[in-house]
């Protein structure tokens, strides 16, 4: 637990980054229930862009955030969590609907669209798929915040997964930062960890 002695103020809140497609409810959750054990501490949490991720941790603009992709763990904590299966967009009648699932071979003879046009945004990427154009490979998360009523996407099997991670600097000391560390592992204020 935080060290907060009778009367003092607890300290601001603990900034906590996340990026599209991470869904960082259940551990928002699981931080109030900690919280109401001990003076109230709020958690920000700030939907960032995963390539500025990295840089608001550095920077000190946030004290941690999940993160997607590989990082560079120089300087930095990082605690994987989970692996994202990959998936293809496709428009709603494109034939790979017909299938479960796809391999990277099933594709391609197809335009991986994000590939040829790397300047579109994921958005725009989304659109062109829609007109009937290539696919888009991503996070199934991502597909699914992007998600249409005139695209579809099947798991590509032997696409590599994307890890989502806690990411936060080695500098960071803040007790606020170790609850959050167990908070995302599963522990509870009853925890013997705790």
């Amino acid at each position: 637990m935080e060290d907060i002695t009778p009367g003092s103020r607890p300290p601001g809140p603990l900034r906590v980054g996340f990026v599209p497609g991470v869904m960082p409810g259940k551990w928002e959750r699981a931080w109030a229930e900690w919280h109401r054990t001990i003076r109230s501490r709020r958690l920000d949490l700030t939907l960032v862009e995963a390539a500025d991720s990295e840089r608001l941790i550095r920077s000190g603009e946030l004290d941690m955030c999940l993160v997607r992709g590989t990082v560079d763990r120089d300087g930095l904590h990082v605690i994987p969590l989970y692996r994202e299966v990959a998936v293809a967009v496709v428009a709603a009648d494109h034939p790979a609907t017909a299938y479960d699932e796809l391999r990277l071979a099933d594709l391609a003879d197809e335009l991986d669209v994000l590939a040829e046009f790397p300047e579109l945004d994921l958005p725009m990427a989304v659109e062109t798929v829609a007109a009937g154009t290539g696919y888009v490979l991503v996070p199934m998360s991502l597909a699914r915040l992007h998600s249409r009523k005139d695209v579809d996407f099947r798991p590509v099997i032997d696409a590599e997964e994307s890890p989502i991670s806690l990411a936060w600097s080695v500098d960071n000391e803040d007790p606020g930062a170790q609850i959050f560390v167990g908070v995302v592992r599963g522990r509870s204020p009853r925890s013997s960890r705790a």
